[in-house]
Order: C-alpha cells, then sequence, then structure tokens
C-alpha cells in the first residue's frame, strides 16, 4: 500500500505538472528593444531539435539531422518586477518586455560565426558555461530558463544553451529518453569543439534532471576516443540527475583519471524522479540519494573529486521539488559567485559546500534550539573538511536563546500544494 501511495502522488504530481497549459508556446518572435532598467543575456544556442516554420517558436520537439547553432537574445524585466529565481513566463504571444522575459533577437549562425559570438561574448577570460535542460522541456522553456540562471547567477561566462529533442510531455518519457541518446555525438561534437578553440580558456557545464545522463554519456564518450575529457572541462555540475545509479559509477569511472571536479546536488523528495524511478522499474535515481545514509555515504566520500549537496530540507516554489537548484536564489548566487571568481568548485578556500551551508546555518538563528538547526539547515554536505567545520559553526548557535522565536512555540503547518504557473522544465 505504501508503494502504491507513493506512486499515486507521483502520478498525481505528474498530472498536475502537465495542467500549466495556459502558457503560449509561440512567444520566441522578437519584440524590440529592452525596457528601461532591464537586462539581457545574450546566449549561444547548440540543438539537436528540428527547426519549425514559425518564428515563433523556432524549434519543435522532434529530432532534427546533425545540429544547428543560433544567437538569441533574451530581455529579463527590471530587478522591480521580478523576483530572483523566477522566470517571468509570457501570457501571450506578444510578451510585455517591462514585465516578462522576451525575446530581443534571433539571428542563425555558421560554424565560423559561432567562434566569433564567443570571443565576442567571454572577453579576455575565455569562459564558458553548457547548460544542458532536462526532461520534459520545449524549446522555449529551455532559452527562457537558461536565460534566469545566467542573469540570477551573475557569472561573467559566455551562456551556451544545449537543448535537445524533448516534447515537453510527462507522458513522452521513452521519447524523451531516445533523444537523449540521439543527442549525445552532437553534445559530444560541441564540448569537443569549444575545447579545441584557443579563445576558450575553461569550460563548466551545468546539467539538469535527465541531462546530466545526456551530460555523462557525451563525456564518457569523448574520454574513450580521445583518452581523457578535454582538460579545459573543469568543472561538471549536475542537478537532480536522473541517471540509475549503477550506470553513472560506470560512467564515472570510464573518464579515466584526470576527471573534472563534479558537484551533484541531490534531493531525496523529488518527486519527478520518484516518477522516474517507477518507469525504470523501481531502479533508484542518483538525484535522490540520501548522502547521509550508507552505503551512498562511504562511496561518495571514496571519490575526493566529487561533492554531493543535499537540498532535501531546502523549500522553494516548485511544488515536485525537482528545479531546487534554479528556484532557490542562495543557491543560484552562491554557485554563481564561485564561478565569477574564476574558481573550481573544488577549492576550499572556502569550499561551495561550506558556503551554501552557512546560509543555512543562518537561516537556524531565528529557531535557536539544536532541532531547529537541523530544520532549518537546507541542506547537507558530503564532505568531511565542510561537514566538521560547518558543525563547529552550529554547536555555540544551537546553544544561544533565540529572541525571535520560543522553543513552545508551533510550527507552521505545511500549506497546500499549488499547481506551477510556468510550462514544465
Amino acid at each position: 500500500m505504501v508503494r502504491v501511495a507513493r506512486l499515486l502522488s507521483a502520478l498525481l504530481g505528474a498530472l498536475l505538472l502537465t495542467a500549466c497549459a495556459s502558457t503560449p508556446e509561440a512567444f520566441l518572435r522578437p519584440v524590440g528593444p529592452a525596457p528601461p532598467g532591464g537586462s539581457t543575456v545574450d546566449m549561444l544556442i547548440v540543438t539537436t531539435r528540428k527547426p519549425s516554420p514559425d518564428p515563433g517558436v523556432l524549434f519543435t520537439g522532434e529530432r532534427g539531422i546533425g545540429y544547428r547553432t543560433t544567437e538569441i537574445v533574451v530581455s529579463i524585466p527590471p530587478e522591480a518586477s521580478r523576483k530572483i529565481g523566477d522566470v517571468e513566463w509570457p501570457k501571450t504571444n506578444t510578451p510585455d518586455p517591462a514585465k516578462e522575459f522576451a525575446v530581443l533577437s534571433v539571428r542563425p549562425l555558421e560554424l565560423g560565426q559561432a567562434t566569433d559570438w564567443f570571443t565576442r561574448t567571454a572577453g579576455a577570460d575565455g569562459r564558458l558555461l553548457v547548460f544542458v535542460h532536462g526532461f520534459n522541456t520545449r524549446f522555449e522553456s529551455a532559452v527562457f530558463r537558461f536565460a534566469q540562471i545566467v542573469h540570477d547567477s551573475g557569472a561573467p561566462m559566455a551562456p551556451v544553451l544545449f537543448t535537445w529533442p524533448s516534447r515537453g510531455s510527462v507522458f513522452a518519457y521513452v521519447y524523451d529518453r531516445e533523444s537523449a541518446n540521439y543527442s549525445r555525438n552532437a553534445l559530444e561534437a560541441a564540448l569537443t569543439r569549444a575545447a579545441k578553440a584557443p579563445e576558450v580558456k575553461d569550460i563548466t557545464i551545468l546539467a539538469h534532471s535527465m541531462g546530466t545522463y545526456l551530460t555523462m554519456e557525451a563525456l564518457r564518450q569523448t574520454a574513450v576516443r580521445q583518452g581523457r575529457v578535454p582538460a579545459k572541462i573543469t568543472n561538471v555540475v549536475l542537478a537532480a540527475p536522473d541517471i540509475d545509479i549503477d550506470v553513472f559509477r560506470e560512467q564515472y569511472e570510464s573518464l579515466g583519471p584526470e576527471k573534472p571536479h563534479f558537484t551533484i546536488f541531490v534531493s531525496t523528495d523529488d518527486r519527478a524522479l520518484s516518477l522516474s524511478r517507477f518507469i525504470a522499474g523501481d531502479v533508484g535515481r542518483l538525484g535522490a540519494v540520501d548522502p547521509a545514509k550508507e552505503p551512498w555515504r562511504s562511496r561518495l566520500e571514496a571519490h575526493p573529486g566529487v561533492t554531493v549537496i543535499d537540498l532535501s530540507k531546502l523549500k522553494t516554489g516548485d511544488p515536485f521539488n525537482h528545479e531546487k537548484f534554479v528556484a532557490s536564489p542562495q543557491i543560484v548566487q552562491v554557485l554563481g559567485g564561485r564561478l565569477a571568481q574564476g574558481q573550481k568548485l573544488s577549492d576550499y578556500n572556502p569550499s561551495l559546500g561550506e558556503q551554501v551551508g552557512v546560509l543555512a546555518v543562518g537561516a537556524g538563528r531565528t529557531v535557536g534550539t539544536a532541532a531547529g538547526v537541523v530544520v532549518a539547515a537546507p541542506l547537507a554536505i558530503v564532505d568531511p573538511n565542510t561537514r566538521d567545520r560547518l558543525s563547529e559553526q552550529a554547536a555555540p548557535l544551537a546553544a544561544e536563546p533565540s529572541k525571535n522565536t520560543t522553543e513552545a512555540e508551533p510550527q507552521a503547518s505545511p500549506q497546500p500544494e499549488t499547481p506551477p504557473t510556468k510550462p514544465p522544465n
């Protein structure tokens, strides 16, 4: 009965996810200049999707031949009109740039023009941020979500979106999975080309959900062909990875001795991964493991090149707990801050885990009990040094009486969840 209840909960979540059809789909036609006080994100699109004849759609969820490159400039509304971590989705096919995300220009590029774009966008540092989206993601959703990540993180890196053929439906899971496999040669080729470009000095890959599987397959394939992952790929961030745990172990080991540093964001309450686990025959997903429990703790700590950050206790506006990484202003800004400084995510002074963990300890200060610190802390970190240092900071905090609450004060009851107001991704 428990298993059935969990399954029904996951399926209900999936149905709710498809209910957000009020957002139009054809809103990528350029609308004009950015509003006063607004911002822009100039990104390079690399896609294996089939082109659409509709200029408001640009690319469909079907598979194209080879891959194409396009430059898209996205307008971000003024800060007073939005909240960090949110995408202000258009309400009509003609977005209002003063209040909503909008496209300002679209320009198909040849490969040589893509190099010119990078030189112009990346500047002297020559740093690239490649985003690979996940399952159930329409093209326009991928574009606007990545624009939000780039803007909110503040990382001064040239943004490249690799978008693969997803039909944007929870009922197309198998099609999307096969489309990810279909796209791994193209992602491998794009990463190899970028790594060989003299203008490129450093590459960070940020992958979400099923896009993490595609990313790992492309990196594994590259390592097999070239003997190693290109040295310029220094950081790989896997957010809510929808990967069979055993498959990930094989993928990771096949990268060879000289690997990039991996940062993995997990959450045990990820409902989308619960559904994925059911579809996969009840095989656990990497993004839903509890890194504080065995055997995961020992296995993960055995790999010094991997940092795992557990977001299970972090609360965001995502009712499916699958997009905590992009929906949390703190997480996006901490990661962006480290990338902005040109640091590897494995650098200790301080580590990414410690920086995010300090935010958790700070949240605990309003509770004032040892239990409160645990409840308020949004994450646990599989990194012995970070965990020990955070424990030292939390110890005096737990003994400090709170000035804002009392121990007898009841905790607020959880609010009922509401369907999302944005397209699924």
